[in-house]
């Protein structure tokens, strides 16, 4: 797993730095509550971070509205992904904290193009807890969704 980078200073945040001018980024869309621009370390041709404009560690310390624009200017991105390097697929990949490999402090999403044998891989251990698990999983997060009402 990636070294995480503590954030929680904004002025110590390289994602704040890069939206004050501070560091340099190939930045490629903009507008009010987001930016876009290519991570310097390409996992492949196009691979754009798209980051908030409010420093926000995590998916959970966002607002809907920021979540919305930031899917928003992902989907923009992904489209022009498409038009200019023609991948044979695309993965959105949006982590929070340590434990699901968030590396930078600053909430973002990866929007990487996928090619045949690019060398990217995912370990997924599915796993399949039956019915029951699974019903009562569900009520309790129809009683947390309700709860945000």
């Amino acid at each position: 797993m990636p070294e995480f980078v503590d954030t929680s200073a904004v002025g110590s945040c390289i994602f704040c730095r890069l939206l004050a001018g501070e560091i340099p980024a190939a930045r490629i869309y903009e507008d009010e509550q987001t930016l876009a621009f290519l991570d310097i370390g390409q996992v492949t041709p196009g691979h754009t971070l798209v980051i908030v404009k409010r420093h926000a560690e995590t998916l959970f310390d966002l607002t809907a509205d920021e979540a919305a624009a930031a899917m928003r200017t992902a989907h923009r991105v992904a489209q022009a992904i498409q038009a200019t390097f023609q991948p044979a697929g695309l993965n959105l990949l949006q982590c929070n904290r340590e434990a699901g490999w968030q590396t930078v402090g600053h909430f973002h999403i990866h929007v990487l193009p996928r090619h045949a044998d690019d060398g990217v891989g995912l370990i997924w251990p599915r796993q399949e807890p039956g019915r029951d698990v699974l019903a009562e999983r569900a009520a309790l997060l129809r009683e947390a969704l309700a709860g945000q009402d």
